[in-house]
């Protein structure tokens, strides 16, 4: 059985700024406008269907859902500067699936990218007259064994693919504790505790059916959200609560 310090020590990561000098709201906005310029490619990616371009299953799925992401970021960016716990925390959660599948995408572009590189390698490698094309001349016309960068170049993508994994992993972070600090705010202001939660250390959920917004389908759907990693979106409000005071007042001074 782990014990409370080792949980605290495991816990995710709850930013309380963005980059460190701007709000969480600031950059929920700014990280979801970025998303959303970088899903409408798969709308030009889609209408090249109609001039005849070929392109695979793998191609055709990630244009697919980009424009499934850009439709939720629709529904749910007016949502950021107001403050709506479901939209917020459905932002969150669609954040942080589309960077987990961005990079299982990636991952396989790349994988295909470097077969595809290696096997032209062992053909221009098995063909005199194509090898003729790789080989470098020096300024007194000797001809030299051809220099490869391949190694190089594919060590420079894979060091940009984790940094820019990276850099969404922390983008994700962000809106994951936006989200949370929407939710614990809405729970101080329309949801009673009991002293169960209080004794625990959550909040109670608003999404529960009987709670303010547990009815109807945003009800289920909230529901089943939260119930995954609900010690993160609920809990540690002790630990945090001069946070949350402070993300209060900014939402209060943010509507005026």
């Amino acid at each position: 059985m782990i014990s409370s310090r080792s949980s605290c020590r495991l816990r995710l990561p709850r930013p309380r700024s963005f980059l460190g000098f701007m709000s969480l709201q600031t950059g929920t906005e700014l990280v979801s406008l970025a998303l959303l310029f970088n899903k409408a490619t798969g709308i030009y990616g889609l209408l090249t269907l109609f001039t005849g371009f070929q392109m695979s299953i793998l191609q055709f799925t990630a244009y697919f859902l980009s424009i499934a992401v850009i439709a939720v970021l629709a529904f749910c960016l007016p949502h950021i500067r107001k403050g709506t716990p479901f939209q917020n925390l459905l932002l969150a959660w669609v954040y942080a699936v589309d960077t987990i599948v961005s990079g299982l995408y990636t991952t396989a572009f790349a994988t295909g990218w470097y077969i595809q590189l290696k096997e032209m390698q062992a053909t221009v490698a098995s063909g005199a007259p194509e090898e003729e094309e790789f080989q470098m001349v020096e300024p007194r016309g000797e001809t030299t064994t051809p220099v490869r960068d391949d190694g190089i170049d594919t060590a420079f993508s894979m060091v940009l693919i984790i940094g820019f994994t990276l850099i969404r992993i922390y983008f994700s972070l962000v809106i994951m504790a936006y989200a949370r600090a929407v939710i614990l705010r809405f729970v101080d202001e329309r949801v009673p505790e009991s002293d169960e939660d209080d004794e625990s250390g959550s909040a109670p959920n608003p999404f529960a059916e009987g709670a303010p917004l547990g009815e109807g389908l945003e009800g289920k759907i909230g529901r089943y959200m939260i119930s995954v990693g609900k010690s993160y979106w609920l809990g540690g409000r002790k630990e945090d609560e001069e946070w949350a005071k402070d993300v209060h007042s900014k939402f209060r001074s943010s509507r005026r």
